[in-house]
């Protein structure tokens, strides 16, 4: 008669570990198999084209000398290495006075800072006003996400149809008011400002939102409890709003400068860059630099790396910032 033996106490947990193994590693083939068309995706539209564009801005590559493809003729790539001739020439021209670049990282500074300037305050108040209880609040909520709904190209469109200097509404109602109209086209510094009121309508609804979603789980007790103190509207404001609301204020901002900076679509359908590249960015003078003109792929790639690193750098130091700040509260 055979005798059946029970494995021992190691041999049975040695096969318990491998049997869990086995189920992670099937769990985790799984996972992966679920992400892979998504890698591939990321890679073949983000990354490839990110290595190829700093490639390029290592080269003086542009439309007479990249290979051409022409039937079953194939002229060959006559590009050469530069190294770092081209960061060295874009950031030389930031501090020539007077230059292109100059003037380019000027207005970029001053689309930013006022973007997100405008964009905070405007924003919190109507976070602030949105946060009371009041009548049809529902509605104006809804009301609040149409321009950040409506298609940005549809957003521009009518914008630059209020700008006509002829026909639009802003000039003709200043006409009827035997004001000065305003030249929004042809004066650089009312294009600039163009450009910064729409985009400011545009980020507004984002920013409000997150901010009310912030003021709604600020306890109420505290407001309370500050009432009994005696603390007014603007006390409780600084001493309580605010430094509650200063982690989504900071995440809100990291998120907003990211989206201003990196903004193309709507300097470039409503002044596309002018009058003189007056309304120029990085972001839309890289892009004039690569399509437009002589095509200048290597100058566009070193552009498209340096705001890459600005960015990178400017959310590096953010983001500790951000985690200093909810250390002390």
């Amino acid at each position: 008669m055979a005798v059946i033996t029970e494995p021992s106490g190691s041999n049975l947990s040695a096969q318990q570990v491998k049997r869990e193994r086995k189920q992670q590693f099937k769990i985790a083939g799984r996972a992966y198999l679920w992400l892979l068309p998504i890698l591939i995706s990321m890679a073949a539209i983000v990354y490839y084209p990110l290595i190829y564009g700093v490639v390029l801005s290592f080269t003086n590559a542009n439309q007479d000398n990249i290979a051409l493809h022409l039937g079953s003729t194939t002229l060959p790539a006559t590009y050469k290495f530069v190294g770092f001739q081209n960061y060295i020439d874009i950031i030389q021209s930031w501090f020539m006075p007077g230059s292109d670049g100059a003037h380019i990282l000027l207005q970029t500074v001053i689309w930013i800072v006022a973007n997100i300037v405008l964009h905070f305050v405007i924003s919190l108040g109507l976070a602030l006003i949105l946060n009371r209880k009041m009548r049809f609040r529902a509605i104006y909520r809804v009301l609040l996400m149409v321009p950040w709904a409506m298609p940005q190209y549809v957003s521009a469109f009518g914008w630059l149809f209020l700008f006509n200097q002829q026909y639009g509404f802003i000039d003709v109602a200043l006409q009827s008011m035997h004001l000065p109209i305003i030249p929004w086209a042809s004066d650089p510094n009312w294009a600039l400002v163009s450009v910064i009121i729409v985009n400011v309508w545009l980020g507004i609804p984002f920013t409000t939102v997150t901010l009310l979603g912030g003021l709604q789980s600020i306890p109420t007790e505290m407001y309370e409890a500050s009432a009994i103190d005696g603390a007014t509207r603007w006390q409780a404001l600084r001493f309580i709003t605010l430094p509650m609301l200063r982690p989504i204020a900071f995440l809100v901002t990291l998120l907003d400068v990211i989206w201003t900076f990196n903004a193309f679509s709507i300097i470039y359908l409503i002044t596309q860059g002018g009058p003189f590249n007056r309304t120029q960015t990085l972001v839309t003078y890289a892009w004039v630099q690569a399509i437009q003109g002589k095509q200048l792929f290597g100058v566009g790639g070193a552009y498209g790396v340096i705001i890459l690193v600005i960015l990178l750098i400017f959310t590096f130091f953010y983001s500790r910032l951000l985690r200093a700040n909810e250390t002390v509260y």
